[in-house]
């Protein structure tokens, strides 16, 4: 099903609108570099500022773009369920291989209507989900025994870990078996998460570091367990630097300087502050990318 680095993709805009040609270069990009998946319409992809319009378009045109050649995850969370289930549908019907779906935030629920939400949303749409667990975000934690009730149903294929919890990873890990994939949901956890049985990162990394991305995940598949972790020490600077600020305006900031997208992000995120954007120019330049 879903394995390897997948990309939680940024949305570029330009004049207030998706920038669709910057796109369209961004999923070559990834194709060429050896990502596994797209993963638009995420946390990284700006989601919550992208209207329903927008974010149908957003999905449509990325299917389009990839055309077969990679897969493409797409965002259709919400803490509306009826919302969700609406977005959901038409990433089917759109062409996408499966389905992101966060934790409904603001609202939060138990852990029983976390389960219900989740379930109601696959009696109505059949395609492939993978759960989204990222507490910082949600305000509330889906805990190990709601993970592995939700992986006894039909069509839950994997779950992003972004709790930065590694013991409940391993856990969910042991209790659910090869009845869920894990992936991690940090960049920061990704070889440790591999360790424990995962399969792959949601990677914010990828967008601009694609290749070692996938590298590293390949060598750790391979049993080349030092190249692993050569990768992986190696990128740890710089993805410290990728969250110096909220997610994504550190990685948006890097891909302006780098020239794959114009520099605009929607309220109420905003710009970096020159502080930190001087820290973020010298560990570019320090990884040769500027």
């Amino acid at each position: 099903m879903f394995k390897g680095s997948v990309v939680a993709l940024i949305t570029p805009f330009k004049k207030g609108k998706i920038d669709y040609k910057a796109l369209s270069k961004l999923v070559e990009f990834h194709i060429e570099n050896g990502t596994n998946a797209l993963l638009p319409c995420g946390t990284t992809g700006e989601s919550a500022t992208l209207s329903m319009e927008e974010h149908e378009d957003l999905i449509e045109a990325i299917v389009g773009f990839a055309s077969g050649r990679i897969q493409v995850i797409a965002g259709t969370g919400a803490n509306n369920t009826l919302e969700a289930i609406e977005l959901t549908r038409h990433a089917k019907k759109a062409g996408a291989d499966g389905s992101l779906q966060v934790c409904p935030y603001y609202n939060k629920p138990t852990q029983e209507g976390l389960y219900l939400h989740f379930k109601t949303i696959l009696e109505e749409v059949d395609i492939p989900v993978m759960l989204y667990n990222i507490p910082s975000r949600t305000g509330i934690n889906m805990s190990m025994e709601t993970v592995k009730r939700l992986s006894e149903l039909k069509n839950i294929v994997a779950i992003k870990e972004a709790s930065g919890n590694l013991e409940q990873m391993a856990q969910i890990k042991r209790v659910c078996g090869d009845d869920i994939l894990l992936f991690s949901g940090d960049d920061a956890l990704t070889l440790p998460v591999l360790s424990v049985g995962g399969v792959g990162v949601v990677s914010v990394i990828a967008n601009i570091m694609p290749k070692q991305v996938s590298e590293m995940i390949r060598a750790f598949e391979n049993k080349e367990l030092e190249r692993a972790r050569q990768i992986y020490f190696d990128m740890m600077e710089i993805v410290k630097a990728m969250f110096i600020e909220t997610n994504p305006i550190p990685v948006k900031t890097a891909m302006a300087l780098m020239g794959m997208i114009e520099p605009e992000i929607r309220l109420p995120l905003c710009e970096m502050s020159k502080d930190n954007l001087s820290k973020l120019k010298k560990v570019l330049k320090k990884y040769k990318l500027i």
